[in-house]
């Protein structure tokens, strides 16, 4: 591929004209996902730069997460990251079908159990009720995107084990065979490290930036039916939210306006002290 004529009196570093060129050509799709782009060694030969300038120009690629390097192997151009939507409440089939992506899962266990006293407080289970418990790896395509492990009361669905295929939807086997329509769901997502089995799971190096999230959902009733934790590929995935601004009534309004010291002496002090400025 074609490499920048860099400017060498600019007062842009070289690295970063070789760094915006290259990403100018991922953006613009001639680098596509899981290509390979031109090695240190390459690009250092070709613009007669020493490697440690090409070296900093792929680092900061590696950086913004737009490519990733394999020990050996080269330097790659990362996936489009996936939306993960923290404004809905979305099962992971239809976060991958709204993406394009083809849902599919890898199951570890599905059965039933007890639970745990923190699950069972969670969920507001009465002593010694059991609970259905499935693991499994949540896949796009052959690809490994997260690990799920769900917690449901057992009285909630009582033949799930016979009735359900785990490589499918459970929200819409939920809702099409037990009437449970999932309306609502407190999530908490944190950043972590992915350790020995994760990452051997996820297909990843030990130690990769993932997210975790534990969700709470709860049925149409406002009664929780379901406990969640999850762990998300962090090169893979991007948390997506949209906030406003709370619309103030007139009285919540003047209280803020006198809580920062913002009514008419303080507006009246501001005008006087603006004025011995010259306009």
């Amino acid at each position: 591929m074609d490499l920048p004529t860099l400017d060498r009196h600019s007062v842009v570093p070289l690295y970063y004209q070789i760094q915006q060129h290259l990403l100018d050509r991922i953006r613009a799709g001639t680098l596509k996902p899981g290509k390979p782009i031109p090695s240190e060694q390459e690009i250092s030969g070709r613009l007669r730069i020493s490697r440690m300038t090409a070296r900093q120009a792929l680092k900061s690629l590696c950086d913004l997460g737009v490519t990733y390097s394999q020990r050996g192997k080269g330097t790659f151009v990362s996936a489009i990251k996936l939306e993960k939507n923290s404004r809905q409440v979305l099962s992971f089939s239809e976060e991958m079908q709204a993406s394009g992506s083809r849902p599919r899962s890898k199951v570890l266990s599905f059965e039933v159990s007890n639970s745990s006293p923190d699950v069972a407080d969670v969920l507001q289970l009465s002593p010694g009720e059991k609970v259905i418990s499935l693991r499994r790896v949540r896949m796009a395509g052959t690809s490994p995107m997260g690990l799920e492990w769900s917690r449901l009361p057992l009285r909630v669905c009582p033949d799930l084990l016979q009735s359900f295929d785990p490589s499918r939807s459970l929200y819409q086997a939920l809702s099409e065979r037990y009437g449970v329509h999932i309306v609502a769901a407190d999530e908490v997502a944190e950043a972590g490290l992915a350790g020995g089995e994760e990452a051997k799971l996820l297909k990843v190096p030990r130690n990769s930036p993932v997210f975790l999230f534990t969700r709470t959902s709860y049925g149409q009733n406002g009664q929780p039916v379901e406990y969640v934790k999850s762990t998300y590929r962090g090169d893979r995935f991007k948390i997506v939210n949209r906030l406003t601004q709370p619309v103030l009534t007139q009285p919540a309004l003047r209280q803020e306006e006198k809580s920062i010291g913002i009514g008419k002496n303080a507006q009246g002090k501001a005008r006087r002290r603006s004025s011995v400025f010259p306009k």
